[in-house]
């Protein structure tokens, strides 16, 4: 698929006010990767991605593309069968998901992303089972962000709504203080308010120097926040450019968007 002129080979160019330009040197790379789930079928293609420090980069595209399938590969949940990840220019290529942990990167799943039969504070603790001696520490600055979590530390997981577990998911990876975090359609199942809580959240973590890949089915609230984003389309990068050029941009919104998303 062409890229339309407004939107293609941005990843190195001037932002508008307000968002981050991406450094030369990125803390984490996609670089033509390939993976996929059946044998000789793969759902990703090739795709490229590049977050520069303290950057929010969101991931959009139709069901199916390989957002999701990206995320996992680069957190080593699924086998890349070409191409490399490589994070502050270290190949991490098929790492495993604890080694990522330690050197630096966090990831939140989309489903069962917390243990329904632990507490809050149990949850929590998961997050620093490498170091559990920090714990007291981490806590206090993960309830800054989210101070709910702080109110129930001793409730049941299982019993919170979708939006507080989901709350609970990113405060449980943020206590192993990652630079990356990868989220997986963080917004996925929640109502329209619960949603935008989610991405307040989110815009919240990246404020404090957190570098953020998300993938997010709500792709229009997703290139609101995002300082840029990629579209993904049959397993390969269709469009990639800042979050307003991409959601302003004709063809993203005929092709992804829907007309309903246009803005004024």
């Amino acid at each position: 698929m062409t890229e339309p002129e407004s939107a293609q080979h941005r990843t190195d160019s001037p932002t508008t006010e307000g968002q981050t330009a991406p450094s030369s040197e990125p803390v984490l790379v996609a670089d033509e990767l390939v993976a996929g789930y059946v044998p000789a079928v793969n759902v990703l293609d090739g795709v490229n991605l590049t977050l520069a420090p303290g950057e929010l980069v969101g991931v959009i595209g139709p069901n199916g593309a390989g957002k999701s399938t990206l995320i996992k590969a680069m957190f080593g949940l699924l086998p890349a069968r070409g191409g490399a990840v490589r994070f502050h220019g270290e190949d991490v290529t098929n790492a495993p998901a604890h080694v990522l942990v330690a050197k630096g990167i966090g990831y939140v799943p989309q489903r069962e992303n917390v243990f329904s039969t632990l507490t809050v504070e149990e949850n929590l603790r998961m997050g620093t089972y490498l170091k559990p001696k920090e714990f007291d520490r981490r806590f206090e600055k993960v309830a800054e962000l989210f101070g709910r979590l702080a109110d129930r530390r001793s409730q049941k997981a299982g019993s919170m709504s979708g939006g507080e577990r989901q709350m609970l998911a990113m405060g449980r990876t943020l206590m192993a203080e990652p630079q990356v975090l990868l989220l997986d359609e963080p917004s996925a199942g929640l109502s329209p308010a619960y949603q935008d809580q989610v991405f307040e959240q989110v815009k919240q973590i990246n404020s404090t120097g957190v570098s953020i890949v998300m993938v997010e089915q709500n792709a229009r609230r997703c290139l609101q926040i995002c300082d840029r984003g990629y579209v993904l389309d049959q397993g390969r990068n269709a469009y990639n450019g800042t979050g307003s050029e991409l959601l302003h941009d004709p063809k993203v919104i005929e092709l992804y968007l829907g007309t309903l998303a246009k803005v004024k």
